[in-house]
């Protein structure tokens, strides 16, 4: 919401300086997110009067001009049509930036002949679209002036964040009411809304959809003129982002900003019948006024005539009916519009519009007249006409309700004790009912307020919550008691450990585009009113968000990316704890003695999971590694590793190469999901460790070498080797892998462990005799 100082001030009545407003717009809870003078990007232009124009020696379409400043001549090529001797305009001085295109004018040769600067366009100083020569001023304007102070284009804009929840904030004279309650100014009346004796026939308009357009006024204004808007409506529109197109588009605008009351003009001439608030008709369409075609439901209010459309309730008004300079009658609507149905509606369409910021947080139902009096009023002032009597349909929904407050209720809930008739002034001011036995009823415009906590909110922002003395939590005597969940504990464990092993914390998105979701399942959760079209999913991985991470990185020219991610899953069943991390890029970069560059592949990825799990507790002895990583990872390089045939703790391995290609990655990539909450519960509580106890005597290693069978996986021989003797055997790893002629040889290393004395021969034998048969079982021979 943008507004300049001026026309805030014509709302309040206030001595009080910028710096002032804008901190006090802050405490009572307006955040202001800037501050801008438009002066700033128009400074080094001055009023400039063109002594003489001559033709230059060089160019038929150019002249050079000499140029009174004020205080200096200066020689200035100019190639505008309407330069010429005597005109007063607008000189670009050297050092100057030009607003339209940035550019910084210099002293510089045109054609051989020395130029000081540039007599400038409305175009070109962001003025008005008018670039077909210089701007002409009168004739008495002051030579020499800065052009903002002449022009008036020194007045601040002030740019407020306001929250949905404060629909009368969307209008400069509700920001002016708050800040007259705080003590910043007189609130002045608003004038303009009463209600004229009209001519002529009343417009004829009905309501069919009550629900979604409870009430429905209008009025009609004949025989205008519609032109350029005064000097003083363009500028204050022009300050705020807006853009002037006609005195009848831009009054509504202006109504629209200054009072939060949106409206809508329709030529008269280019209707058929009179207007009805309805339902769309299925596949009915509408041709808006930013040019594109949108095709209705039966949900959508619409306004429209005998022939159809012209009017998306709320929103967008239609270009069949729209205002032009050739309209002489126009017939005003001012109405009020259900908030859910016009942000339905607005989400359905992806259409976003001022009208519907406004609709979709309730505008006030009970300035209705006003609102339509006051737009009335203006076009007339500014295009002529005369005007009929007003037409209503419908009743606005004013709801007026009221609660029972306690003024202590300041002190208990709010913490700031303020006395009973401070309070009572404090509500008065924004607009409240107060009676003598504290029944408070909220203004119309407030529908926001919903009890007495909302009224104790009220007081304590405007007589200012950095009154509010900050008071500690109580605090039990002796030591606190852990506060963490195992959960959280189990989250910072394998966080510490993720970073310990080099791996670099990232923060994704929660949302996804949906391309990227379907490439890791599809999201279950879509959401009805996304940030944006891109983010409409939430993620079924936490993957997508780390490798478009991955792929920026590598854009950027990182050499290799190693990233995780601690956050939530959003799947059908519900939300699900994940670790997540990628590794791309050269695990090894190229040297003398390392030869070429090594991508990451399946066998880190696996080992990241395996460390990690070992971080959280897992028994990771006992795991099994089997297949069916899922669609989004490589068949033949990845896998899962489970606890048990269903207890999956993570999926890890090579990224499928069309995964790569939606997220534009070139190379290998290798990635890891841990699932939290599938680890088994850590057993024991208390932060000792277990006393370190060491063998008493050394292991004992022997080695074998087992011809196998070519599809069968190392884990399950590491795992058969390992159960043959739980008693003896400590540990087991395949350390060779040696395939020739249609063979497969692996060679496993078995970690022997003596208890109380040392292993002798025939017990090391009766061993050895357990692994091969164990290895044997699963059709593994021992190589001779």
């Amino acid at each position: 919401m943008k507004f300049t100082l001026s026309w805030l001030k014509e709302h309040l009545d206030t001595q009080a300086d910028l710096e002032a407003i804008v901190l006090g717009l802050t405490r009572v809870g307006l955040e202001v997110e800037g501050v801008e003078n438009p002066a700033d990007k128009l400074a080094g232009f001055t009023v400039a009067r063109v002594l003489t124009a001559e033709r230059h020696p060089q160019a038929d379409k150019l002249q050079v001009l000499s140029v009174d400043t004020g205080s200096q001549t200066l020689q200035v090529v100019c190639g505008a049509p309407n330069a010429r001797a005597g005109l007063v305009g607008v000189l670009g001085l050297p050092g100057a930036k030009v607003p339209a295109n940035g550019m910084e004018l210099k002293v510089s040769a045109i054609r051989g002949i020395e130029s000081n600067g540039m007599m400038c366009s409305t175009r070109e100083l962001e003025l008005g679209e008018d670039h077909d020569g210089i701007i002409e001023l009168p004739e008495d304007a002051p030579v020499g002036t800065p052009f903002p102070d002449y022009a008036g284009l020194n007045d601040p804009v002030i740019d407020v964040s306001i929250t949905p929840n404060r629909q009368d904030c969307m209008g400069v004279r509700g920001i002016a009411r708050d800040l007259a309650a705080a003590g910043l100014g007189t609130l002045k009346p608003l004038l303009g809304t009463e209600e004229q004796p009209g001519e002529g026939a009343a417009p004829h308009i009905r309501i069919e959809d009550a629900e979604g357009c409870p009430a429905f006024y209008a009025q009609a204004v004949r025989g205008l003129t519609n032109g350029e808007s005064p000097d003083w409506m363009r500028r204050a529109l022009t300050a705020v982002g807006q853009k002037p197109i006609s005195a009848l588009v831009d009054i509504t605008n202006y109504v629209s900003i200054d009072l939060g009351r949106p409206l809508h003009v329709y030529d008269a001439g280019k209707l058929s019948g009179g207007l009805v608030a309805r339902k769309a008709q299925g596949g009915e369409q509408v041709l808006a006024l930013n040019g594109r075609t949108y095709t209705l439901t039966p949900a959508m209010t619409v306004i429209a005539d005998d022939a159809g459309v012209h009017d998306i309730a709320g929103i967008m008004g239609g270009e069949h009916s729209g205002v032009s300079a050739e309209t002489t009658d126009v017939i005003i609507e001012c109405a009020f519009f259900d908030p859910d149905t016009i942000a339905r509606t607005g989400q359905a369409l992806s259409l976003t519009s001022d009208a519907r910021s406004r609709f979709e947080r309730g505008v006030d139902p009970a300035f209705l007249d006003e609102g339509l009096a006051i737009a009335t009023m203006l076009v007339q002032h500014i295009c002529g006409g005369t005007a009929s009597p007003v037409t209503r349909a419908g009743t606005p929904p004013l709801g007026t309700r009221s609660y029972a407050y306690d003024p202590a209720l300041a002190g208990t809930l709010g913490g700031l004790p303020v006395a009973a008739e401070r309070q009572r002034a404090i509500l008065e001011s924004l607009g409240f009912a107060v009676s003598d036995d504290w029944q408070v009823t909220p203004p119309t415009w407030r529908r926001d307020v919903d009890g007495p906590a909302d009224l104790v909110e009220e007081v304590i922002r405007i007589e200012g919550i950095d009154k509010v003395a900050p008071v500690p939590l109580p605090r039990a005597p002796g030591v606190a008691r852990p506060t963490a969940t195992p959960e959280q504990k189990l989250e910072r464990r394998v966080r510490r450990a993720a970073a310990a092993r080099g791996l670099d914390e990232a923060v994704t998105w929660s949302f996804l585009p949906e391309a990227q979701a379907d490439a890791f399942g599809g999201g279950a959760w879509s959401l009805a009113n996304p940030i944006s079209e891109d983010l409409r999913v939430m993620r079924p991985s936490l993957l997508p968000g780390l490798l478009a991470a991955a792929e920026r990185n590598l854009r950027r020219g990182a050499g290799a990316v190693r990233l995780f991610e601690i956050g939530r899953r959003y799947l059908a069943e519900g939300e699900r704890p994940t670790l997540a991390l990628v590794l791309a890029g050269d695990r090894r970069s190229r040297g003398w003695r390392e030869g070429k560059a090594a991508p990451f592949d399946a066998y880190d990825a696996k080992a990241e999971a395996l460390a990690l799990l070992a971080a959280a507790g897992a028994p990771v002895d006992n795991l099994q590694v089997m297949g069916q990583a899922g669609a989004a990872f490589h068949p033949g390089q990845s896998g899962t590793l489970r606890l048990g045939p269903k207890t999956v703790l993570a999926t890890f391995g090579a990224v499928h190469p069309s995964t790569l290609k939606a997220f534009d990655l070139d190379g290998a990539v290798a990635a890891v999901e841990l699932y939290l909450d599938a680890l088994p519960a850590r057993r024991g509580s208390g932060f000792a460790r277990p006393a370190f106890a060491p063998p008493a005597l050394q292991a004992v290693r022997r080695d074998f070498a087992f011809l196998v069978p070519a599809d069968l996986a190392a884990d399950a021989l590491v795992r058969a080797v390992r159960g043959a003797d739980k008693a003896a055997i400590t540990g087991a790893r395949v350390f060779d892998v040696f395939a020739k002629g249609g063979e497969t040889s692996m060679a496993v290393e078995v970690v022997l462990q003596p208890g109380e004395k040392a292993f002798v021969e025939a017990e090391l034998k009766a061993v050895a005799d357990k692994v091969v048969a164990a290895a044997a079982r699963l059709g593994a021979a021992l190589r001779g």
